[in-house]
């Protein structure tokens, strides 16, 4: 957050008027939503589910909130789920949406006017710490005797409170509203053409030989082809760091299990063990020479014809589009997805909890957009926004829901359910269920699933951390530079044959310059709070 904005919110709130003109016309509103049918909610509590302990409705007056996100979807103040919460919960949710695109660039407009909306999202923690600080935002943790979802979650769940220690401030306050169990297993890895492999007798690899092994076969059977393709530039450094053990969400830093300390990921042994690799590929044609520079077209132009590139690293959700996309063309197209590569045969372990920054604006709705997403934190909320009302916009089938209206469509996703029911609307979703289409995978993509967790192949969570705002300026200050210099170092030293012990040698030292030990210093010390306060 710039000084200008923050001086502009402080100035505000001292003047008593931060949020004034949050929902302004609100007063106005609630008197639109006079009909909203709060006597059938409260007359069987019970008739929506499990709501968690919170009471429907949610207020015992017409009431409107607004709320700030993420869609392309023009019609959602009709939409049946906006509906629904009003007629659940008596509150109308005066839906804000602007494409993925604009969204950052008009919340920065709104925050600098000061007319926040109840709800919004996007915001870092430190920037968040700030403007709670200066009273923008509802510290959640004050209101957890009304919030029982958010309690059993967050608090009394001792795998999960950790929540309430990293991302709270200096007082110890949290302005952050988590979002729990949406990521998938496996999300992302090595993807492989099956049916190339098995026309050339190629068994699938299950370690770092054995992948070097198929790679010069399929070489060998295309002599101009390049079996491993990427698209994802700089970014398929930090992808390969888990097989190599020296990866993580807090990436170039990471927490050695081992050791039990942080480090940096740049300067370690087994980073330069991974390039080592990745030059070996490279140095005999085995990697594509346009790995750094790949465009999603051209990659998907190799990765889709029969004799340029095989093997690549991706989202699971090609497994199936990259096939029906070549279905008329080559009908026994067949990617999959493979074993990690590296030494720990492992992958990335997705976050059971995420932060997207999701907040209420301090103002005299406070406590009924708290209580609005400590509905939607339910598991009746949750069903509601992520697969809908049962018996009226879908039906069960053999565990999976089935919508009778979008029967004819291909696919159902949930970029279609957003469409037409105002379902999965970006951090709406604040407990998805598991039976929603997102968790309703492919034979493929199911094969994935079970070839990882199966056999527990994940790299172990680093610990989360709450850092003081000098930590938080050091990890500004250095991250920027590490990573470029780094990025720069790591190509070359792939691309250029000269490359290697020396030069390795003088990034290591080039990097402590650049503020390596400061930067890790600055987690280490993170940790060892960390532990005390456990």
């Amino acid at each position: 957050m710039s000084r200008k904005l923050l001086v502009a919110l402080s100035s505000l709130t001292l003047a008593g008027s931060l949020l004034a003109g949050c929902g302004a016309g609100n007063g106005g509103n609630a008197g639109n939503a006079s009909t909203t049918p709060s006597a059938s909610a409260s007359a069987n509590p019970q008739q929506y589910g499990d709501t968690g302990g919170i009471k429907l409705p949610i207020v015992d007056k017409p009431t409107t909130l607004t709320w700030m996100l993420v869609s392309e979807n023009t019609n959602l103040q009709d939409s049946m789920v906006i509906k629904e919460i009003e007629k659940r919960t008596g509150i109308k949710v005066e839906v804000q949406a602007y494409s993925s695109q604009s969204y950052k660039d008009k919340l920065k407009v709104v925050l600098a006017s000061g007319k926040l909306p109840d709800i919004f999202h996007s915001q870092t923690i430190p920037e968040l710490n700030k403007m709670g600080g200066q009273g923008a935002l509802v510290p959640i943790n004050q209101y957890l005797d009304k919030l029982p979802n958010f309690k059993k979650l967050y608090v009394d769940d001792k795998d999960n409170n950790w929540v309430m220690k990293s991302w709270s401030d200096d007082k110890n306050n949290l302005y952050t509203w988590p979002v729990y169990g949406l990521q998938r297993d496996v999300n992302h890895g090595f993807l492989y053409r099956k049916d190339v492999f098995d026309k050339l007798g190629i068994k699938e690899w299950t370690n770092n030989e054995e992948f070097y092994q198929a790679l010069k076969k399929l070489k060998a059977a295309y002599p101009d082809s390049y079996p491993y393709a990427s698209k994802t530039k700089e970014v398929i450094f930090k992808d390969w760091t888990y097989g190599w053990g020296v990866g993580g969400v807090s990436y170039p830093a990471y927490f050695d299990e081992k050791a039990k300390t942080w480090k940096l990921a740049y300067t370690q042994p087994e980073f330069k063990e991974m390039l080592d690799f990745m030059k070996k590929l490279y140095n005999e044609g085995l990697m594509d020479p346009e790995f750094i520079t790949d465009t999603d077209a051209s990659w998907t132009a190799k990765m889709t014809t029969n004799n340029k590139s095989f093997v690549t690293f991706d989202w699971i959700g090609r497994l199936d589009s990259f096939a029906n996309q070549v279905k008329s063309q080559n009908p026994d197209y067949n990617l999959r997805y493979g074993n990690p590569v590296g030494p720990t045969g492992n992958i990335r372990t997705l976050p059971k909890i995420d932060q997207f920054g999701i907040v209420v604006s301090n103002n005299d709705k406070k406590e009924a957009a708290l209580k609005l997403l400590d509905y939607l934190t339910s598991p009746s909320g949750s069903s509601l926004v992520t697969m809908g009302i049962e018996g009226e916009t879908y039906k069960m089938e053999n565990g999976k829901p089935v919508y009778p209206e979008l029967k004819d469509l291909p696919l159902v996703d949930i970029k279609v359910l957003e469409k037409k029911y105002g379902m999965w609307l970006e951090v709406m979703y604040l407990r998805p269920n598991k039976s929603s289409v997102y968790y309703n995978f492919t034979e493929k993509e199911k094969e994935a699933q079970d070839k990882i967790v199966k056999n527990n192949k994940f790299e172990v969570a680093d610990p989360v951390l709450k850092f003081t705002d000098e930590e938080t300026k050091i990890l500004a200050e250095f991250r920027v530079q590490l990573e470029k210099a780094s990025n720069e170092f790591n190509t070359k030293y792939v691309i250029k044959k000269e490359f290697g012990e020396s030069q390795w040698k003088e990034w290591q030292q080039n990097a402590e310059k650049l503020g390596a030990s400061k930067y890790i210093d600055a987690y280490n010390a993170a940790q060892k709070r960390f532990n005390e306060a456990k």
